[in-house]
């Protein structure tokens, strides 16, 4: 099979307005395009799971987007991440929700996959990511500790990373991480750690990004995959469940992909930062 990828970088758009974080959106995709040329290496070489993992964590380690370095800071000026993959193939779902002080925490998602108790949040995620060896890292710079002083409540943003691929062995996976809306109250918890938000099965993957909340009221990711497994194609389960959301006027964003190579991207923001790539074997 054409192994391919579609990573995103997130519907809000704040960190490309003027001011926030001082790229724009052609820098933006500069950057998405040089992490799908490696991730794709990556798919060509591994599998779609590993590939996810890796995108996902590069898309983490860039701190001009919201997940990992330079992630935006709850009200208490600490920042909580969280993240989550799944592996289509096995319908196998792990998740880390508000780890604090971990560079990359879709690496410890990717970890729990494999374990029984696959979904930790706060302390007893630190605990279980140093227990394997992961160091301690702040993952605060100096333009998030910025914004955080600088801007009100009312200065939040929803972007998220994410990454779907589908492998030469016709497996898929699905990977997503966040670092919240920014300003929220300390501890709340994001719809990144949810199959509402990250979700893969035998016939498509799908990795979400909007206002977290809504994302869970609509139960998006699971949404499209019921519709996909009653027999509706992708790209009309795409679009019937986002003009489902425009009239509701909620705001959100999704990329997928199915087991037969089609994707799909749309969103009801202004923008959806997003790329693919697509090769032979």
């Amino acid at each position: 099979m054409k192994p391919i990828l579609i990573i995103h970088g997130g519907a809000g758009g704040a960190f490309l307005a003027k001011g926030t974080s001082g790229v724009g959106r052609g820098n933006v995709q500069r950057k998405i395009a040089r992490i799908l040329r490696l991730a794709y290496q990556k798919l060509s070489q591994t599998n779609s799971l590993e590939a996810v993992t890796y995108a996902v964590r590069l898309l983490e380690d860039d701190p001009h987007f919201n997940a990992g370095t330079g992630s935006q800071l709850q009200a208490d000026g600490r920042a909580r991440l969280s993240a989550s993959i799944m592996d289509g193939a096995r319908k196998r779902f792990a998740a880390v929700i508000n780890l604090e002080k971990i560079k990359n925490p879709i690496l410890v998602a990717r970890a729990l996959l494999e374990k029984k108790d696959r979904v930790l949040a706060g302390t007893g995620a630190l605990k279980f990511a140093k227990k394997l060896g992961f160091k301690t890292f702040d993952t605060r710079t100096p333009p998030s500790i910025r914004r955080w002083k600088m801007h009100s409540k009312k200065v939040q943003s929803y972007d998220t990373v994410g990454a779907c691929a589908l492998d030469s062995f016709g497996n898929l996976a699905s990977a997503t991480s966040t670092g919240g809306r920014g300003w929220e109250w300390p501890d709340r918890v994001s719809d990144s750690g949810m199959p509402v938000a990250n979700y893969a099965d035998e016939r498509c993957a799908i990795s979400a990004t909007g206002i977290g909340e809504e994302i869970i009221e609509e139960g998006l990711a699971l949404k499209i995959a019921t519709r996909i497994q009653d027999g509706m194609s992708l790209s009309k389960a795409f679009r019937k469940t986002f003009a489902e959301i425009r009239t509701r006027g909620k705001r959100m964003g999704a990329i997928g992909l199915d087991s037969k190579g089609n994707l799909a991207h749309l969103s009801t923001t202004e923008i959806l930062t997003w790329g693919q790539r697509l090769g032979e074997t």
